[in-house]
């Protein structure tokens, strides 16, 4: 039967009050050690041992590295890449490399004498173990083992959910296979290498003996008694085992354990221990195990480089074992007593040797400049480590660290250490600022091959300065350096800047295109005057360009001035070109009203009909509107009689187009064209003025080049059709003629791959000329083409021959010292008179002073000069070496004109008085300055050496260079000691006298103050370091008067601050934070208001309430006066606060007792009850529930005191 509990409106008021007397009495109150539980006294360490009470006053235990080393030794019959000439190569490296990447651990190879592979693996522990199974099961050779132990032990070896097997699999790198539980077997397979398999059966056996009923004694045996126990290959302890009948586990060398496991009876195991005791007893006599004190960062100088200091002592005592341990300051030894001894002071005296010599320190540097300290490729940090001969480890950046460990000899490790700091504190002032220069400057700034920007880093060589890549179109220039250099190298940038800007003014001057090569003159001469003279930029067009325009680039007046120097060279210039000799006029520009429909039609496909009209009207420009633009104007500009004969021609073939136009197409072969039109268009002038029909050729970009088109009247086109027609019929019929030419001008034809003869054939409509074979001694020559072609061809021929004949050699005397100035770079100087006056130039072979050949050998004799058929020549002291002789070749007066030309080239030599103290300036850093002025006026400047003290420069170049050298350089003095006079007067030095007090007003916040009159006076003001004795004294330096200016400036600010005072007032603590705002606005405000300065009391200050105003004394009165008010309104929200408080928390006083919802009056609340509490049973008070200290707040202080605790005694 169930039963249902109803929940009444009385029964629940009763529930929730839980103060009912019957109900209260009947539950007992619970003790306070079972409310309380103490905290234990002692605690168990895990060794063993007891621990004070007190564990936090106790000594706290040094934390051990969390990487450790270990070394596993491979021998050469359980190797697996036993290939000894690949060792550190092919597969075997490419595992180790595996195993790295998967484990995290760190490997290094070695090679022991016996070939065996020793493996030193370094990291987390976890790591090197995993680490370890890799390199077992993949380095070394498998074998496999079993084990029989009782079927009921295999369940600890496997430990809970397997835990057990796996640790033990991963500590032995081993694979471990115990038999199912069905299976009856009680053997335990294990698989992996030899030194695997016996730690694995040892720690097998083990738990399998603590598991066994029997005894277990476990005994404390050094480790380097173990061998003597065990015996050779284990035969000793097999003997003890057979003899006592116990089990006796001596752990694996592999193992780092002391304790020796005997298993079995009683009596058995008795009798083992007291036969091992013996053993050891018998051999700690004669064996010893000591240790050498030795700082730990001394072991690796100890050790030595790869270990080549501790081989010397351990080859000498091969049974001595030493042990390093990491971070522990002992070296432990382990051996036969009387090799210890010798080996002992051996290890003292080499510590006490690099005790006295070395030493080490460590310094403190930023991590983020660690990288910059080691260089790129460490090449910073290796050459401190050279030049000083010491060692320098630098944390990776994982660990964070700020310390860098320098190690070596005293005085190179202090060496070291300052220049790491010097360094440090180097890069800690730099700064990084990005310029937002515009991307079309960047080539400008740059120069050509960069010479510009490399007067900029010269100026400036602390200061890096990166551009973008040109891809990237970003207008960012980074610059980084020493904050002072990094500013100083932007303004110099930033005018730069405004200087190519004020200099981006440009013009377009539109000169013949015949006329360009003049404005150039002979090797740049005339261009590279205007350039220098008018301070401009003047680009031609290229060579290849139908382009007219030539564009001046600098600012408008320069720019004006340079147009104005350009135009009058075309004025004056008389101009030859092969097709027509032009008297060159002023120019014409002359507008023509054509219906813009026709000029499409009048310009032709791809520009045929006008190009053709611009250059039979020499070269002309004839500039049309733009296509649907709806402008009848068309523009003609060039030499008046060349515009009138052009604006005909526009005209004639616009009404021809407009009333009766007629087009005709005939083809030629390409070779006929030059033929057709003839020499200066003379051909086909005589057609168009017969027919009146307009003849055009096709361009060399039109796809087909064997159509000519014919445009004109119909019967106009008809007959030049006809006469064109009966030309190029002619042109095919082919005929045959020959011609006598001397052989001797046979070579000038046929050299250079028949130069001459592709010319002529180009020109006459690819005439075939034939010369006779070399050495037929005949002059017959074959001309094979066109009638009309082959005449004219041998006409042109003959004009040659007559030119050839004419010819003269004539030489020209000039010392061999200077043949390699007058051909100039590449030759180019001497080309440019061969092709002015067309005459062939041939310089001697170059000889070498005496000394600097061989012997002089006589022609007819022989060298030691013995024997002598004909006496040697007088020689002439007037006549000129054979290397100064000059030959040139060709018509008489042009060759006149080149040896003018050729000796004017002659370099001549005049000297300049400079002052020696500037000539340091002149030369420039690394040579810039003087190789600036040399590349400028194209001269050689030679500086005396400083040792002669002398003041006379040497200018060598050409005569028309001389001047503008001299001048320059005169002038560069004039700027040198205008700058030195500069110098000085910026030197003016002047000090003033402030109290420090007042020195951050001056600076400012952020030295905003400091920086504003030094920018405004254009001085340097310097405070005093901390470390002066001078601590009032600011020194200013610049111009007097500057510095004068700036001095006044900072008096100004010290009388001001010397007016102000200082006035505490009272505000409430409570309304602090409300005055100051959030992240100090409201503070900022009235500081700003009211310009004074308000200092609010520090936590624990002795009066929380005491505020400090600093200003003028009525700035001060009126901003107490608004602290005050702000109180004033603030204090009513906190009390108002305050009062609403008093409500949400009552107090526990308002009555000793209370009614309950049901109208009846319920007892009082005891509260939380224990029974025998401290202060019940003994003289401790109570604990007061409102006291901060037997109640303190998490985190509050909490005073010291010497009365006893209601908790019981205190443990901290």
């Amino acid at each position: 039967m169930s039963s249902v509990a109803v929940l009444t409106q009385e029964s629940f008021n009763e529930h929730r009050s839980g103060l009912v007397a019957e109900q209260a009495g009947d539950e007992e109150a619970p003790a306070y050690k079972d409310a309380f539980p103490p905290l234990p006294e002692k605690a168990a360490s895990p060794e063993g041992t007891q621990e004070p009470v007190n564990a936090w006053t106790s000594k706290i235990r040094p934390l051990k590295s969390s990487v450790i080393t270990q070394v596993f030794h491979v021998p050469l019959e359980e190797r697996k890449y036993k290939d000894i000439n690949q060792f550190g190569e092919g597969d075997q490296a490419k595992v180790c490399v595996d195993i790295m990447h998967k484990t995290g651990a760190h490997l290094e190879l070695s090679m022991a004498k016996d070939q065996g592979l020793s493996i030193m693996v370094s990291g987390k522990l976890d790591a090197v173990m995993k680490a370890r199974k890799e390199i077992v099961s993949r380095l070394q050779t498998q074998a496999s083992a079993t084990v029989a132990i009782p079927k009921e032990h295999h369940r600890f070896v496997i430990g809970k959910n397997g835990e057990k097997l796996q640790e033990l699999e991963l500590k032995t790198a081993t694979k471990i296979q115990i038999p199912r539980p069905d299976d009856p077997s009680n053997h335990i397979k294990i698989s992996g290498t030899k030194e695997g398999l016996e730690k694995a059966k040892h720690e097998i056996l083990l738990i399998s003996a603590e598991q066994d009923k029997r005894a277990v004694e476990r005994v404390n045996i050094d480790k380097v008694f173990h061998p003597f126990i065990t015996g050779a290959y284990n035969k000793l302890v097999a003997d003890m085992m057979q003899e006592t009948g116990a089990r006796i586990n001596v752990p694996p060398p592999s193992v780092n354990k002391t304790e020796i496991v005997i298993t079995g009876e009683k009596e058995q195991v008795a009798l083992a221990v007291a036969m091992i005791k013996k053993i050891y007893e018998g051999k700690a006599n004669s064996y010893t195990v000591s240790s050498v004190v030795a700082p730990s960062w001394l072991h690796r100088f100890i050790i030595g480089k790869k270990g080549q200091n501790l081989a010397k002592i351990t080859q000498q005592m091969p049974k001595v074992h030493i042990e390093f341990t990491e971070g522990e300051d002992k070296i432990t030894l382990e051996g036969p007593t009387k090799d210890m001894q010798m080996v002992q002071s051996q290890m003292e005296a080499i510590v006490t040797d690099l005790v006295s010599r070395m030493d080490y320190l460590e310094i403190s540097v930023d991590p983020r400049f660690h990288r910059h300290l080691i260089g790129k490729g460490g090449a910073n940090i290796n050459r401190i480590k050279d030049l000083h001969k010491v060692s320098v480890r630098i944390p990776p950046d994982n660990e964070k660290s700020h310390l860098i460990r320098i190690e070596g000899d005293p005085q190179g490790v202090q060496e070291a250490s300052k220049e790491l700091l010097e360094l440090a504190s180097r890069m800690e002032n730099e700064r990084t600022k990005d310029l937002i220069i515009e991307q079309r400057f960047h080539r400008a700034i740059i120069g050509q091959k960069g010479e510009k920007i490399k007067d900029v880093r010269d100026k400036f060589p602390e200061v890096i300065i990166n551009f973008p890549d040109p891809a990237a179109k970003s207008d960012i220039v980074q610059l980084r350096g020493p904050r002072n250099e990094v500013e100083k190298c932007s303004k110099f940038m930033a005018k730069m800047v405004a200087d190519m800007v004020e200099n981006g003014f440009f013009l377009s001057v539109p000169i013949f295109k015949q006329f360009h090569k003049n404005i150039i003159g002979k090797g740049g001469a005339n261009i590279k005057k205007i350039r220098e003279e008018t301070n401009t930029r003047i680009d031609l067009p290229a060579e290849n360009s139908n382009s007219e325009m030539i564009v001046i680039t600098g600012k408008k007046e320069n720019c004006e001035a340079a147009r104005i120097r350009i135009l009058s060279i075309q004025k004056e210039l008389n101009v030859r070109t092969f097709l027509i000799s032009l008297s060159l006029t002023k120019p014409c520009f002359h507008s023509v009203s054509i219906p813009s429909k026709l000029h499409n039609s009048l310009i032709g496909s791809k520009g045929r009909f006008v190009r053709s009209i611009m250059e039979e009207c020499g070269g002309v420009h004839i500039h049309f509107p733009t296509e649907g633009s709806g402008i009848d104007t068309v523009t003609i500009r060039g030499p008046a009689e060349e515009v009138e004969k052009a604006k005909k021609q526009l005209l004639s073939l616009a009404q021809d187009k407009q009333t009766k136009s007629h087009t005709a197409e005939l083809k030629a072969k390409p070779e006929y064209h030059k033929f057709l039109i003839g020499k200066g268009g003379g051909n086909i002038r005589k057609v168009r003025d017969s027919t009146g029909a307009r003849i055009i050729f096709p361009a060399l970009d039109d796809e087909d080049q064997e159509l000519i088109t014919v445009v004109g009247t119909e019967e106009a086109v008809r007959e030049a059709q006809k006469e064109l027609e009966e030309l190029i019929k002619s042109l095919d019929n082919v005929v045959e003629d020959v011609m006598n030419v001397d052989p001797k001008h046979h070579r000038y034809f046929v050299a250079r791959r028949g130069q001459v003869l592709r010319d002529i054939a180009d020109e006459y409509g690819g005439v075939m000329v034939s010369f006779p074979r070399s050495g037929a001694n005949s002059d017959k020559v074959t001309l094979k083409g066109a009638k009309d072609c082959v005449e004219a061809a041998k006409k042109r021929m003959l004009e040659i021959i007559e030119d050839l004949d004419a010819q003269v050699t004539m030489e020209c005397v000039i010392p061999q010292k200077f043949h390699r100035s007058i051909m100039g770079p590449k030759g180019s100087r001497i080309q440019g008179i061969t092709r002015d006056h067309n005459v062939q130039i041939k310089f001697p072979e170059r000889v070498d002073g005496p000394g600097k050949g061989g012997p002089a050998v006589q022609e007819n004799g022989e060298a030691n000069g013995e024997m002598v058929e004909e006496p040697a020549a007088p020689v002439d002291p007037t006549a000129p070496k054979k290397c100064d002789v000059i030959v040139l070749s060709g018509r008489k007066e042009r060759c006149e004109a080149a040896v003018e030309a050729l000796k004017a080239l002659v370099p001549v030599t005049t000297e300049v008085e400079v002052p020696f103290e500037l000539h340091r300036y002149i030369i420039g850093q690394k040579g810039s300055g003087i190789r600036k002025m040399m590349d400028e006026f194209e001269v050689n400047i030679q500086v005396p050496a400083p040792e002669l003290q002398s003041d006379i420069i040497s200018i060598t170049g050409l005569a028309n260079h001389l001047d503008r050298a001299k001048e320059g350089l005169l002038e560069r003095v004039k700027e040198l000691t205008a700058e030195q006079e500069d110098r000085s007067l910026r030197s003016f030095k002047l000090t003033i006298t402030v109290d420090p007090k007042y020195h951050p007003k001056i600076i400012g916040r952020k030295g905003a103050i400091i920086t504003n009159i030094r920018t405004e006076h254009d001085v340097n003001i310097q405070f005093p370091d901390k470390n002066d004795d001078n601590q009032d004294q600011i020194t200013i330096t610049g111009y007097e008067h500057k510095a004068t200016a700036a001095r006044d400036a900072i008096q100004a600010i010290v009388d001001e601050l010397e007016e102000m005072i200082s006035e505490d007032i009272t505000l409430d603590a409570r309304v602090h934070a409300r005055i100051i705002g959030a992240r100090g606005k409201g503070i900022r405000k009235i500081m700003d208001e009211f310009k004074v300065d308000l200092r609010f009391p520090q936590p624990g200050a002795a009066d929380p309430n005491q505020v400090f105003v600093t200003g003028r004394p009525e700035l001060v009165d009126e901003a107490i006066d608004h602290l005050l008010n702000l109180e004033e309104e603030y204090m009513a929200d906190v009390n108002e606060n305050e009062s609403k408080m008093t409500y949400m928390k009552p107090t526990g006083d308002r009555g000793a007792s209370s009614m309950d919802e049901g109208g009846r009056e319920r007892g009082s609340s005891k509260g939380f009850v224990v029974r025998e509490a401290p202060w019940q049973t003994g003289s401790e008070k109570a604990p007061d529930m409102s006291s901060s200290e037997d109640f303190p707040s998490f985190g509050a202080p909490v005073a010291a005191t010497n009365k006893a605790s209601p908790w019981g005694p205190k443990r901290f």
